[in-house]
């Protein structure tokens, strides 16, 4: 029988919680491996404005850096990599620097694209507010073009009125029709892979 295929899930700026955990539990209990890294090493936030003073503190290159330690043992397998909000962001760098990827699922963000990011058809799925503050229409837009360019292949689902975290059932933003929405959505987009 083959193994499963292998997720890394990243947290949000709020830190590694409990959502995070019941996030990855519900992929477990579809049949995929998931593995959680903490970035913050043990600190978590009550609001966004203090996830970003960790983020800050920590440094993005920092970040990056825990991140790539983290899935570097697991690499060789062909990873599908997974993020909330900022977490999306760090999965989004890495996948695009990770030949062997085989997905990538985005949940509340993205990020910036080398210039020079070429991918092989690494489908990818985003899922988004609209409109969401973090991620306005222009950014979403040119993202969506400089991915497809990279050699991506991108679907974007939009949640009209959900606010930024809607999957995050431990935060004001939780929309729990939107949340079942996306959850059905990214649990088909990952059986396809």
């Amino acid at each position: 029988m083959p193994s499963p295929t292998t997720i890394v899930l990243f947290h949000s700026a709020y830190g590694l919680r409990s959502s995070v955990h019941a996030a990855a539990d519900r992929l477990r209990s579809a049949g995929y491996e998931v593995h959680v890294p903490d970035l913050y090493e043990g600190r978590t936030a009550d609001t966004v404005e203090d996830g970003v003073a960790i983020t800050d503190e920590i440094g993005h290159e920092e970040l990056l850096r825990r991140a790539i330690t983290a899935v570097a043992p697991l690499s060789e397998r062909g990873l599908v990599y997974a993020g909330f909000s900022l977490g999306g962001s760090i999965a989004q760098n890495l996948a695009l620097g990770d030949e062997k990827a085989r997905g990538l699922l985005l949940f509340h963000g993205t990020s910036d694209l080398p210039e020079d990011a070429a991918v092989d058809e690494l489908p990818v799925q985003l899922h988004v507010a609209d409109p969401d503050p973090f991620e306005p229409h222009d950014w979403l837009n040119a993202w969506y073009l400089r991915m497809g360019r990279a050699g991506a292949d991108v679907e974007v689902h939009r949640y009209q009125g959900a606010g930024h975290m809607f999957t995050d059932p431990e935060l004001p933003d939780y929309d729990a029709e939107a949340a079942e929405r996306a959850w059905r959505v990214a649990l088909a987009f990952l059986g396809e892979l």
